[in-house]
């Protein structure tokens, strides 16, 4: 989900990424790429009943989970997923592409509104796994097992939220006339005081349970966050499965059958990204990894160094690391023939419109 929080999340320490190998794009396979928004790590535990997951993990790598950065919203990860500036030209879809991607969103919607246990979040999951039987059919009926790389992951996870119960009214504990600014609602908030009244304000919200203040100077250093020239004077972070606003009134409702905006938000994300239900999931396949492999722990930084190891791109300097996800890659350097990628997106596409949507 889109949040104005995107600018503020800005790591700052480089790692091992300038020892990434790479290949002339003479001898890089094509990479389909799925962003599979809120798909939580652990929705792909019943892979018995999930055969199009099964297979891509049986042919592929699996990581055991995947760390969003902070904070665990869409937009930063966007950024630290892909490290690059937005598309600003329009390319022919006629010509042979070296990478394509699909963003997919049922799934985090799903999960706002009826929460990540919900009947609805399982029926969504298996709408997404028939289309994945459908994309390796096609893989294999084409011959293209050894000629493209799939690779799909998400932006973070999914916790219950107890609606209208575990919400921080901030209006309750601070006059909000003191407030110059107050962007966002959530997990993560961002105030901007009057000058003069900036500690009233913070002493006033550090005694609120269920919620950690912090001045810009006091942001820890794992969230990789206060040096952002964005970031506020006060940023408030809630504890799990609470929600900070500034009254129930404010409260993001959708619209549900009703046709109103009432319906209750029973799932969300935005949380610490070390707590375990924002982890996401990191799932690939083809002639660059390895076959039925597990692989620890990655962070949504480490994800730009595969897609340009498999792409054949020399990385610029990023916060990812090598050495996390090294070891899921084959060393292959084959050159192989260009796939059908535009035949089977398309394909895919509208496989995905008129089943899943």
């Amino acid at each position: 989900m889109t949040s104005s929080l995107t600018q503020n999340a800005l790591p700052c320490t480089l790692v091992d990424s300038c020892l990434v190998p790479y290949r002339s794009c003479d001898s890089s396979r094509k990479l389909l790429l799925f962003l599979i928004d809120g798909f939580r790590y652990d929705y792909t535990d019943d892979l018995q009943n999930l055969g199009g997951f099964r297979e891509i993990v049986e042919n592929g790598v699996k990581v055991d989970y995947m760390t969003p950065d902070f904070p665990s919203l869409s937009y930063p990860n966007y950024y630290s997923l892909m490290t690059v500036k937005a598309l600003r030209t329009y390319r022919d879809w006629s010509n042979k592409a070296d990478m394509a991607a699909i963003y997919y969103e049922k799934i985090d919607v799903e999960g706002h509104h009826h929460g990540p246990r919900s009947p609805q979040i399982k029926s969504a999951v298996h709408s997404l796994d028939q289309a994945l039987q459908y994309l390796n059919r096609i893989i294999k009926e084409k011959s293209m097992r050894d000629e493209i790389n799939v690779v799909m992951f998400s932006d973070h996870g999914m916790t219950e939220l107890k609606w209208m119960e575990n919400v921080i009214e901030l209006d309750k504990y601070t006059s909000m006339s003191n407030i110059i600014k107050m962007m966002d609602r959530g997990p993560v908030v961002s105030l901007w005081p009057k000058q003069d009244k900036c500690e009233e304000v913070y002493q006033n919200l550090s005694k609120v349970n269920n919620m950690k203040v912090y001045k810009k100077q006091e942001i820890p250093d794992r969230y990789h966050y206060r040096n952002g020239r964005f970031v506020s004077t006060l940023t408030l972070v809630a504890e799990p499965g609470w929600f900070i606003a500034e009254n129930k009134g404010k409260l993001p409702f959708w619209k549900n059958s009703t046709g109103g905006a009432e319906g209750w938000q029973h799932g969300w994300h935005g949380y610490d990204n070390e707590f375990i239900d924002m982890r996401g999931f990191f799932l690939a396949q083809g002639p660059d990894f390895k076959t039925n492999f597990r692989a620890g722990p990655i962070r949504s930084v480490d994800v730009y160094n595969i897609l340009c190891r498999t792409l054949g791109i020399e990385p610029l300097p990023n916060n990812g690391s090598w050495s996390r996800v090294e070891s899921m890659l084959r060393s292959s350097t084959d050159v192989t023939r260009p796939a059908l990628i535009y035949s089977l997106l398309l394909s895919l596409l509208l496989l995905m419109q008129s089943e899943i949507f």
